[in-house]
């Protein structure tokens, strides 16, 4: 723990441009699990939770392949995912970032932090299109 808090307080103090985009990725992260936290309905009992191109397999060959693809209903506890994918985000990989700096510097700790951006981007996506189709 005192490695960490000296680790980001040298960055604080030496990396202005990484600290800007943890603290980009907090407010994000933030943004994220605000909405999703918003936009979960107890109330509902079906709700879509997923989406999938190609269908599933009934048995060995294509011939016997299901036409299962499209949006899947499920509960809507199934949507927790993403409040969760917020905090772990948020959360845990700030705290990787400055691992990755403390080791590997602070272009591959900038790149993780901004890989991670992405990743929260996409799934807000996936909850945007989850949501227009219930």
């Amino acid at each position: 723990m005192k490695n960490l808090r000296q680790d980001l307080q040298k960055i604080v103090t030496e990396q202005k441009g990484l600290f800007l985009l943890m603290i980009l990725l907090a407010i994000l992260s933030l943004i994220f699990l605000t909405f999703s936290l918003v936009t979960m309905s107890p109330s509902s009992a079906v709700v879509k939770v997923g989406y999938g191109d190609i269908g599933s397999f009934a048995g060995e060959g294509l011939t016997e392949m299901r036409t299962a693809g499209g949006y899947r209903d499920g509960s809507w506890s199934a949507m927790l995912t993403f409040p969760i994918l917020a905090v772990i985000v948020g959360l845990m990989h700030n705290l990787i970032a400055v691992r990755l700096y403390e080791r590997r510097g602070a272009n591959t700790a900038k790149a993780f932090i901004i890989l991670s951006m992405v990743i929260l981007v996409g799934a807000f996506i996936v909850l945007l299109r989850l949501l227009g189709e219930n």
